[in-house]
């Protein structure tokens, strides 16, 4: 008798969110109504049975995470953390406004209880997998006398095709399967329709199979009811695999136009919600809530959790555990005035001294790290899985870890959707990008970098820098993580000497004088191994034609242009020749100088040969440089 009452009310509540979901894109006159109705069942299900999660505490460190992969569901997301007691009614009906706590998409940091902003298919899944890596790091850092760990939390996913069809995904959940991560759990909302129409001879994989064949453990719902759901997720819990639940769906159930795509992206029209709220035996007055199921729905959550927030609060005192921010302190470090090595090799001898300051520091390389020089204790080895790697580190940062990952600058663009969010949540995270130029040489124009600096630069909220030398690699990661800032590292393959004008503490400013002059006649800008280059320029005009040049190392352009128009001013005068030297597109630099004349940079392919024959071909080489520059100051 009171399963059956149990379920009735379960019922009732999948119904009053459904409603909900249906009345905010019906207010905004824009989103998806399709899985609001298919997956209602299956987002209830979890938090009512399975979420730990604390109202009043959101971002507890061990509560379990929740990724909605297939974000234009946010509509779903927000009815119930509303019915959970996340969110206000008057916020439901703000769904898709300005400064709203209900965007089109889900934000980070914008909506309690929203672990990851999501939106962009196979992100979700990808940077649910980094989460789940995270949580295995942490319940095995934690665990007290009695082995018993301060950190068990799971990690659960909503996707759907779409998520599945993108290549990121099955890169992530590759990596996932080899490193067996059990507390990972994705439900996928399998109803065959996509934005177009049905999936049927465009997406036919057998996905069991598929999640088989990654050694997932795989579970088939075919009846989309809570039970069979709460079944199907108690039974993942126990395995020693990651889980894929496959649940059967139909795209927009009770909806007149149900099982198309019609019903996928645009709202119902007023008579099809009448029909609807009839079928769901629901009141038929706009945004209508039961208070009763509203209040039966937060205690079932509340009760299960508290206990666990609880224990977590206990232990927590018994480990002596905090999660104060790190800073670190690179200082002491000293380098050799005789230092001449790849800035690849030395930045990988400061990394390990950084890990010593840093507990929480994490990542790794796409199968690059005997290249990139990247290896530290807390290792991962993330394969031949740009894509994934770039996902899994913004998972890994949205669980408290400062991570990083390497690869060729060139391979930069495979990680940039990745990117595009780690800076949109303002995240810790790292890219560290080497074999930064034309002058790797023979392996050809398929690695040598051209427009990924300017395409780095161009990500709002990124901070690229591109030291010259040792001391601006220091100054580069003090500001990288005592800032906690989404950032890029771009070094250098070739050997660099030590410039005994750099200064680790100048890179704050992101750009500053590394030759004086006595009486200033022009200013040459460059970046990372052309300082170097331009100082020799500079040393030769002077000593020959009794130019005196200033020489500007800018590690970051975007920390330079951050800086007040009167440093910006004293570093580079106005009424002066300028010249940038850099090893990449012009785009960007045009604010620098008088014309394009003045812009000693490639705009052109590269391709295959020794680095001095390329250097030379593309009119890069020191000789061609200086002549370049003796013209212009003539």
């Amino acid at each position: 008798m009171k399963k059956k009452v149990d379920d009735i009310m379960d019922n009732k509540i999948v119904n009053n969110i459904k409603s909900l979901g249906i009345d905010m894109i019906n207010k905004a006159g824009s989103g998806h109504p399709g899985i609001v109705l298919s997956a209602a069942s299956i987002i209830y299900t979890l938090y009512a049975k399975h979420m730990n999660v604390n109202i009043d505490d959101p971002l507890w460190e061990n509560r379990d995470r929740f990724v909605l992969s297939a974000g234009h569901g946010s509509a779903l997301l927000y009815a119930t953390l509303y019915m959970a007691g996340f969110l206000s009614l008057d916020d439901l009906k703000q769904f898709r406004h300005i400064d709203s706590k209900t965007p089109g998409h889900p934000e980070y940091g914008v909506t309690n209880g929203v672990d990851m902003s999501t939106g962009p298919l196979g992100q979700g899944i990808a940077s649910a997998v980094g989460m789940a890596i995270a949580g295995k790091k942490l319940n095995k850092t934690y665990k007290s006398l009695k082995e018993q760990s301060l950190f068990d939390y799971n990690v659960y996913v909503l996707c759907g095709d779409g998520d599945l069809m993108e290549g990121i995904s099955y890169e992530a959940t590759s990596l996932a399967g080899s490193l067996k991560l059990n507390n990972l759990i994705v439900l996928y909302d399998s109803n065959d329709i996509s934005l177009d129409g049905k999936t049927k001879g465009v997406f036919d994989d057998n996905i069991i199979d598929r999640f088989k064949a990654l050694n997932w453990n795989t579970i088939l719902v075919k009846d989309n009811t809570v039970s069979n759901i709460d079944k199907a997720i108690k039974k993942a819990k126990k395995s020693d695999r990651p889980t894929l639940i496959q649940i059967k769906t139909i795209l927009g159930d009770g909806s007149i136009n149900e099982n198309t795509n019609k019903v996928h992206g645009s709202p119902l029209d007023k008579d099809d919600i009448a029909k609807l709220k009839l079928k769901l035996k629901i009141n038929p007055e706009e945004f209508y809530v039961d208070l009763s199921m509203k209040e039966h729905f937060s205690k079932q959550i509340s009760e299960r959790s508290l206990k666990k927030y609880n224990l977590f609060k206990q232990l927590s005192k018994d480990l002596n555990y905090n999660k104060e921010e790190h800073k670190i302190d690179l200082s002491d470090l000293n380098f050799d005035s005789n230092l001449k090595e790849s800035l690849r090799v030395t930045n990988g001898k400061i990394m390990k001294e950084i890990e010593k300051q840093l507990p929480n520091f994490i990542g790794g390389s796409a199968d690059l790290a005997s290249s990139t020089k990247t290896i530290i204790n807390n290792n991962i080895n993330f394969g031949v899985r740009e894509h994934a790697m770039g996902a899994i580190l913004n998972g890994l940062a949205l669980s408290n870890f400062y991570a990083f990952g390497s690869t060729f600058l060139v391979f930069s663009d495979y990680l940039k959707p990745s990117m595009r969010l780690s800076c949109l949540m303002n995240l810790p995270v790292t890219y560290i990008f080497t074999h930064d130029s034309i002058n790797i040489g023979q392996d050809g124009p398929t690695h040598q970098p051209i427009e990924q600096l300017i395409s780095l630069r161009s990500i709002p909220n990124m901070f690229v820098f591109r030291p010259a030398d040792a001391k601006e690699i220091v100054g580069s990661w003090e500001y990288i993580i005592n800032n906690k800032k989404p950032s890029c590292l771009v070094l250098s393959r070739n050997e660099v000497s030590l410039n005994k004008l750099t200064n680790a503490k100048s890179v704050m400013y992101g750009g500053y004088i590394v030759r004086k002059e006595n009486n200033l006649y022009a200013t040459i800008i460059s970046t990372g191994s052309e300082v170097e280059l331009s100082i020799k320029i500079a040393d030769y005009l002077y000593e020959n034609y009794k130019l005196d040049i200033r020489v500007v190392s800018m590690p970051s352009r975007e920390l330079f242009l951050s800086q007040s128009k009167e440093y910006q001013e004293s570093i580079i005068p106005k009424g002066y020749r300028n010249i940038v030297i850099e090893a990449g597109s012009k785009y960007g630099w045009e604010g620098f100088v008088y014309s394009d004349k003045y812009l000693i940079t490639l705009d052109r392919f590269g391709c295959s040969g020794t680095s001095d024959e390329v250097l030379n071909e593309m009119d890069f080489s020191y000789d061609k440089i200086l002549q370049k520059i003796i013209k212009l100051l003539k």
